[in-house]
C-alpha cells in the first residue's frame, strides 16, 4: 500500500471518529462508497458497520442515469439514514434524501429573499411549465406564464422564474415567471401612471396589453363607463392605445390597466 493511501485511509477514520455510530434512523453519517452491486452500493460508515444504498436513493432527479453511478465509487461524503438495525448491522442509507433536505433549506431562503432564477424546463404540458429548482421539480401554472407560446414546441430550455409557494409537506413548489419578468422590468410602474400598450390579444373578458414587454390586462369594466357588446368590433391587435396602469401586483407578476377615462 502506497503512503498516499496509507494517509487517504488514516484521515477517513479520523473522520469517522467524529460521528456518533448509536446509530438511529434521520441520522446523518459521513462513509465511503466502495463496492457496487446489483441494485446499489455498499457503504463503509464505520469499522463494524456496512450501509446499503440502493440505486433509487442516489439522486432526486430521476433524469440522471445509471451510467453516472461510477463516478461515486470510492468517494467520501455524508448519507442519511432512511433505516437501521444494529443487531443484524443493516443499515439503509440515502444521499437523495439528504440533498432533498438541504435543498427545501435552500429553497426558503431564495424564497425570502425573492431570488430570481434561469430555471431549466423539464417538461410543458397543458397546465403550464415543470421546471427543475435545487434539484426538485417545480411549476409553473399557464396563468403565471407571461407568454406560453414562447416555450409550447420550441426548442426553449430556460425560463425566468421566482417563488411564490414552497410547501416541503406536501412537496409543492409554485413558481411565477410574470413576477421574474416585472421584477427585471426596467421600467417600474406606478399606480395612476399613464403610458401607451400595444394590444395582443382580444377576449370577450378583457384586452391584454403589452407595456414594456409585460403583459397587462384590461378588463372589458375598465374599457369605457358604457356597456362594451363586443370588444373585437372596437378593437384591433397590434394597434396601440392610451391606458392608465391602475394595478400593480408585483408578488403575482400582474398588471391591471383601464381607459374609462379616454372612453370617446
Amino acid at each position: 500500500m502506497s503512503h498516499y493511501s496509507c494517509n487517504k485511509g488514516k484521515k477517513f477514520i479520523e473522520i469517522l471518529r467524529k460521528y456518533d455510530y448509536q446509530l438511529n434512523k434521520g441520522d446523518i453519517v459521513a462513509g465511503t462508497i466502495l463496492y457496487q452491486e446489483n441494485q446499489g452500493f455498499l457503504v463503509n460508515i464505520g469499522d463494524k458497520i456496512t450501509g446499503y444504498l440502493p440505486y433509487e436513493e442516489i439522486y432526486i432527479n430521476r433524469n440522471q442515469v445509471k451510467s453516472s453511478f461510477n463516478s461515486i465509487l470510492n468517494t467520501t461524503r455524508e448519507f442519511f439514514v432512511l433505516a437501521c438495525n444494529l443487531k443484524k448491522q443493516q443499515t439503509i442509507v440515502s444521499i437523495k434524501r439528504l440533498e432533498y433536505i438541504r435543498g427545501w433549506k435552500r429553497l426558503r431562503q431564495i424564497k425570502d429573499n425573492q431570488i430570481i432564477f434561469n430555471l431549466p424546463i423539464v417538461n410543458v404540458n397543458k397546465g403550464g411549465i415543470i421546471i427543475c429548482i435545487e434539484g426538485i421539480q417545480g411549476f409553473i401554472p399557464n396563468s403565471h406564464i407571461s407568454n406560453r407560446l414562447n416555450y409550447v414546441n420550441s426548442n426553449q430550455k430556460y425560463i425566468q422564474g421566482k417563488i411564490l409557494t414552497a410547501n416541503e409537506k406536501s412537496n409543492q413548489i409554485i413558481i411565477s415567471n410574470k413576477s421574474a419578468l416585472l421584477s427585471l422590468s426596467k421600467h417600474k410602474f406606478k399606480i395612476g401612471e399613464l403610458m401607451y400598450g400595444k394590444i395582443i390579444k382580444i377576449k370577450h373578458y378583457g384586452l391584454f396589453i403589452e407595456i414594456f414587454n409585460i403583459i397587462g390586462l384590461l378588463h372589458v369594466s375598465e374599457v369605457s363607463f358604457n356597456h362594451i357588446k363586443n370588444l373585437h368590433k372596437m378593437f384591433q391587435v397590434n394597434k396601440f392605445i392610451k391606458i392608465k396602469i391602475l394595478y400593480v401586483n408585483n408578488k403575482q407578476g400582474k398588471l391591471y390597466v383601464s381607459r374609462k377615462q379616454f372612453d370617446e
